[in-house]
């Protein structure tokens, strides 16, 4: 089974991030998309992992990502402007990895 990763952070203390978040997250249950959401502000652990696994051009510049972070299992699919970008498109399954929305949701 598929399993969505969404790296979110509980605490921050931006509007916007918390919205792209909510947006995100909402679109996945919305679909009956089967994710795990892990919260980066709470677990020191996860959040180093996420940071080693977004790949090098998809850093900024300076400092660190910001959630959302989206994996599949363990393979970065990308952040909120290209899941935005996906939806817009009408390829959001495809960027999420999964076949279509029917094969994406829980048995």
């Amino acid at each position: 089974m598929v399993i969505i990763k969404v790296y979110v952070a509980s605490s921050s203390g931006s509007v916007a991030v918390k919205k792209q978040q909510q947006a995100v997250v909402g679109f996945l249950e919305a679909n009956g998309i089967h994710f795990q959401q892990v919260d980066i502000a709470m677990l020191e652990e996860q959040r180093l992992w996420m940071y080693r696994h977004i790949p090098c051009d998809k850093r900024p510049p300076n400092g660190n990502p910001l959630p959302p972070q989206i994996f599949n299992d363990d393979v970065y699919r990308g952040d909120y402007e290209d899941f935005f970008r996906s939806k817009e498109n009408n390829t959001v399954f495809a960027f999420l990895g999964v076949t279509s929305q029917a094969s994406a949701k829980e048995s």
